[in-house]
């Protein structure tokens, strides 16, 4: 398979990747797929331990997934709901629906994470502006938020690594202390705080909230910025800000959505009902590009009037509601409840935390962060003093690496491992992957980073 390797260098732009490391080296071809396990066209197999970004849920080739779209294949494949409807669509917005915090009886579709994020940006301006409030406008985010990539979502964003060049595209949020306690510059120890990041939220309500449209949160785990994790209580304590002040709460539940943090949706955990929410990535098990923003019937009314008032919200995609995608979500939801998945996360939730807390006592493992099947250990060079390694040294890239060599398939977010897996995976599947990481960690700590000549190549 050396002519597919030499023409995707030829021909392919791989996203978030430096294309001139990418062509110089070695590359994986995935040519199958079984399971929790991915296969490359030599035939190697290598656990899916990052869910191929987040999105795997049941594993690849389910039956139950693959059938259903099978099925669809036979009715039709696509058509718009630009003046139509389709079966598969108002099913799923039905379930939907049924499955999310109380309150959100409104589906709007569209393609992935960025898309969902951009309609409820785009709405939550609207609505205020039907509600006669056109100053309410900005929005408020965490600090390394990330929300996806189109230029609205980048604007709520705070990763400067990702966005600092398309600053002049952009609109300004106002941006609050990320909830993270092992990075809090607010108080001396986070663990007895108060919620001290909480308060800023209040102090900057108190001050703005004639000019504030919405707040966007990522529910108990920043996820793109290193699976960076909240305390308890941060997120009911939001909600609760958010409603006294009159600010809509988006909550971004596209990477935490689909059991990843032990329940359906993370905001279950603390009883939050948010005002808009966004949805993708495993909505249809990981399968097909979908999306959906679910809103309340206050938000929805505002944009209820006759064809003269031009109320209607002008915003829509070609694939919006794509039956072919709706129905490998209606198959992904029936597994949920058939398969009892949630039920039985209980078991491999502990096992991780059996495996992280052997790991937090590494060397150079600054902290170990789990939240359900959401991971991420983050390495220093000194973690007695949270020293960093050097950017050249490219200490979580290099893990990866040499997990890959052991059969296992992970990215990193800097320095942080991000340690993702399939909901489907065993226990016994999830302690060897975690024992793949713990010996990369191991081996790739104890070298030399000065004389390695490592560089920060994109995996």
């Amino acid at each position: 398979m050396q002519t597919a390797t030499r023409q995707d260098k030829q021909y392919v732009w791989h996203p978030f990747t430096q294309m001139q490391d990418w062509i110089s080296g070695p590359q994986t071809m995935i040519a199958a797929a079984n399971g929790i396990k991915l296969i490359d066209t030599e035939g190697n197999e290598f656990f899916d331990g990052v869910s191929s970004l987040w999105v795997n849920i049941h594993g690849h080739r389910k039956a139950a997934i693959d059938e259903a779209i099978v099925r669809q294949l036979g009715q039709v494949a696509h058509t718009t709901m630009l003046g139509l409807a389709n079966l598969p669509a108002y099913e799923l917005a039905g379930q939907l629906v049924g499955i999310t915090p109380a309150g959100l009886n409104r589906v709007f579709y569209s393609d992935d994470g960025s898309t969902a994020v951009e309609v409820a940006l785009k709405m939550a301006f609207q609505y205020w502006r039907h509600q006669g409030k056109p100053d309410k406008q900005k929005f408020i985010s965490l600090e390394q938020a990330y929300h996806g990539d189109t230029v609205g979502t980048v604007s709520v964003g705070g990763i400067d690594l990702f966005h600092r060049v398309f600053k002049p595209l952009l609109f300004t949020p106002v941006h609050i202390p990320a909830p993270s306690c092992y990075h809090c510059r607010l108080a001396a120890d986070p663990a007895e705080c108060g919620l001290k990041c909480a308060a800023v939220l209040e102090q900057v309500l108190a001050e703005q909230h004639e000019e504030v449209a919405g707040l966007i949160i990522e529910p108990l785990v920043q996820a793109a910025a290193g699976m960076l994790m909240s305390p308890p209580g941060y997120l009911a304590k939001v909600r609760e800000i958010t409603r006294k002040y009159d600010v809509l709460l988006i909550a971004d539940e596209v990477a935490t959505g689909f059991g990843r943090t032990g329940t359906m949706f993370a905001c279950e955990q603390e009883a939050v009902a948010p005002d808009l929410m966004a949805l993708s990535k495993g909505i249809t098990g990981g399968y097909m590009p979908l999306a959906a923003t679910l809103t309340t019937d206050e938000v929805y009314n505002a944009f209820l009037g006759d064809y003269a008032a031009k109320k209607t919200f002008y915003h829509g995609h070609s694939y919006t509601g794509n039956p072919l995608a709706c129905a490998a979500a209606l198959a992904n939801l029936r597994i949920f409840r058939e398969e009892k998945v949630i039920e039985g996360l209980g078991p491999k939730i502990a096992a991780i935390a059996d495996r992280l807390a052997e790991m937090a006592v590494l060397a150079h493992v600054g902290q170990v962060r789990q939240c359900g099947l959401i991971v991420g250990i983050e390495l220093m060079l000194d973690k007695s003093k949270k020293v960093p390694y050097s950017w050249e040294q490219a200490a979580g890239a290099s893990v990866c690496r040499q997990a890959r060599k052991y059969g296992l398939i992970i990215r990193p977010i800097g320095d942080v491992v991000v340690f993702m897996p399939p909901l489907a995976s065993t226990v016994a599947e999830i302690n060897t992957m975690l024992a793949i990481i713990k010996r990369s960690v191991t081996e790739v700590t104890a070298a030399d980073w000065a004389d390695d000549g490592l560089q920060p190549t994109d995996l």
